[in-house]
């Protein structure tokens, strides 16, 4: 769920960002020395650069808290299927994919829009969608090998949800390096 709240925030802001640059003319400025799509894809990675210091910054702070509340530290929760280390570092790379997915959507909805109001009504559908993926996304949870499990884990804007769920339950590493190409090949063509 961490996941999801904090790319949909991301994401939104990224989107309102872009919105007043434009409604400020600021845009037009940075376009006559950048082209437009530099300007586009450097605003995306970014804000992903700076959420991933911080989610670091907060997953240290949450670890320590855990060793100082809880008698053993975080050796006491229950380890996933990949082991902590591979989780946490897929769990920083399928944020990753998410906010870049979900953010060049964004991107490509500013871009189209004029004003605030377009935004909000063009990028309303958008988060409707993505609360019912991450939906979709859940139905992997205790049945990473079902038909629905697959399906999600195949769409792109519910795959990096879905396929961190799986690296709580199934050992297998090789399924992640697919999925992470695969949203990497979505991602480009969101972009494009």
């Amino acid at each position: 769920m961490l996941l999801f709240f904090l790319t949909i925030l991301l994401a939104g802001m990224i989107l309102s960002q872009l919105i007043e640059e434009k409604s400020n003319t600021i845009i037009e400025v940075i376009a006559a020395a950048v082209p437009i799509d530099a300007l586009f894809v450097g605003k995306l990675f970014a804000m992903l650069a700076a959420s991933v210091a911080g989610i670091v910054v907060w997953l240290s702070a949450g670890a320590l808290l855990i060793n100082f509340v809880l008698e053993g530290g975080v050796r006491t929760l229950p380890p996933p299927a990949v082991g902590w280390p591979a989780f946490l570092t897929l769990g920083v790379v399928y944020f990753a994919m998410n906010y870049l997915l979900l953010g060049a959507v964004f991107l490509t909805i500013g871009a189209q829009a004029t004003t605030v109001r377009e935004v909000q009504t063009m990028s309303m559908p958008v988060t409707f969608a993505q609360v019912i993926i991450f939906g979709f996304a859940s139905t992997v949870i205790g049945h990473p090998n079902s038909t629905q499990a697959l399906a999600a884990a195949l769409f792109p804007l519910s795959s990096p949800l879905a396929m961190l769920a799986r690296a709580a339950e199934e050992p297998a590493l090789w399924p992640h390096l697919l999925a992470l190409l695969w949203q990497a090949l979505w991602v480009a063509l969101i972009l494009r």
